[in-house]
C-alpha cells in the first residue's frame, strides 16, 4: 500500500510539473493578434470631429457583427465614407447644434454610425435604407450608391438623410415615449408588413398617411411624419395637404401638431426652425458650397 501511494504521488507530481511547462504561453504562436491597422486621414479627421467632441463612433470598415446576418452585406467604399462623414456632420450634427444646442446633440444624437455598401433586400422587393438599435446606433446602407444621389436634395433625402432623421426620431422616442393619443388619429389604418402591397402601396395620403411606410405602425408613422416634414420644403408640404381630401388633411394636421408639441415640450426643439435650418444646409450641399472631401483638421 505504501508503495502504491508513493507511485501515485510521483505520478501526480509529474503531471503537475508537465502542466507547468505546457501552460506557459508561447507568444510567438499566439492566435490572438494585435490590431495594427494604421489610422487613415479619415480616422484622424473622425477622431477630431466625431469622437472627441460628441463621443460618436463612426465605423466605415466592414465588421460583420455590426450588421444583420440575415442579409448579404458588402463594405462601404472609403471615398464614399469620407463624403457621408462630411454630410452627417454638416446636415445632422451641426443642424441639431444650431437648433437645439450642442448639449442636445451630445445627449440625444446616436453614438454610433455603421456604413455598409449595399442595401438590405427583402424578398418582397422592399429594401432597408437604415436601422436604429437601442437608442445609440444607426446602420446606413447603400453607401456605394451615394455619388449617384448626391446631386439633388430629393434623392439625397430619399435614400439617406430622411432615413437618418427617421431613425433619430426613434431614438428620441426611446427616451421620451410617443404621446398615447397619436396612435388613435388613424388607428384603424395600420397594416404592418402589408404597407408595400396593393392596395396600400398607393393612395396612402388620402388615408391620412404621409408615406406608404407610415401605414406600418404608429411608431413608424410618427418617425415618417417628422422626418418627412423637416426634409420637405414648405411649398411641397402645403401642396401635399391641399391636394388630398378634408378627412386626410385633418388627420395629417392633427398628427403634426402632436409631434410639434412633443418636440417642443420634451426637447425644446421648434420643428419649423429645424426644417428651415436643414433646408438651408441641404441647399448649400447640392450647390457645392461644402467641401465633402477635405480631411484637414482645424
Amino acid at each position: 500500500m505504501k508503495k502504491y501511494k508513493y507511485i501515485a504521488a510521483a505520478m501526480l507530481m509529474g503531471i503537475a510539473f508537465t502542466a507547468c511547462e505546457t501552460d506557459e504561453p508561447d507568444t510567438s504562436m499566439s492566435v490572438i493578434k494585435e490590431n495594427r491597422t494604421e489610422p487613415t486621414e479619415l480616422d484622424l479627421w473622425l477622431q477630431h470631429n466625431f469622437n472627441k467632441p460628441y463621443n460618436i463612433d463612426f465605423k466605415f470598415r466592414y465588421e460583420d457583427v455590426e450588421g444583420d446576418f440575415g442579409f448579404y452585406l458588402v463594405p462601404a467604399r472609403y471615398s464614399d465614407a469620407i463624403i457621408m462623414a462630411h454630410l452627417i456632420k454638416y446636415l445632422c450634427i451641426e443642424t441639431y447644434n444650431e437648433v437645439g444646442g450642442t448639449d442636445f446633440t451630445r445627449r440625444y444624437f446616436p453614438k454610433m454610425f455603421y456604413l455598409v455598401g449595399e442595401w438590405e433586400y427583402y424578398n418582397n422587393g422592399t429594401i432597408v435604407l437604415g436601422t436604429a438599435e437601442k437608442g445609440r446606433k444607426i446602420l446606413l446602407a447603400g453607401m456605394n450608391y451615394l455619388t449617384q444621389y448626391i446631386q439633388t436634395v430629393t434623392a439625397l433625402n430619399h435614400y439617406y438623410f430622411k432615413t437618418i432623421h427617421h431613425e433619430c426620431t426613434h431614438i428620441l422616442n426611446q427616451t421620451k415615449p410617443i404621446p398615447s393619443d397619436y396612435q388613435f388619429v388613424t388607428g384603424t389604418g395600420y397594416v404592418a408588413a402589408l404597407w408595400s402591397e396593393p392596395p396600400y402601396s398607393s393612395g396612402y395620403v388620402d388615408r391620412g398617411f404621409i408615406t406608404a411606410y407610415a401605414q406600418h405602425s404608429y411608431s413608424e408613422d410618427f418617425a415618417e411624419m417628422l422626418s418627412t416634414y423637416v426634409t420637405r420644403t414648405e411649398e411641397k408640404w402645403k401642396s401635399t395637404l391641399e391636394t388630398t381630401n378634408a378627412t386626410a388633411r385633418k388627420a395629417l394636421v392633427q398628427k403634426l401638431e402632436i409631434i410639434r408639441n412633443y418636440m417642443h415640450d420634451n426637447f425644446n426643439i421648434d420643428i419649423d426652425h429645424l426644417r428651415s435650418v436643414l433646408q438651408r444646409r441641404q441647399t448649400d450641399v447640392v450647390n457645392g458650397k461644402i467641401d465633402l472631401y477635405d480631411l484637414t483638421i482645424q
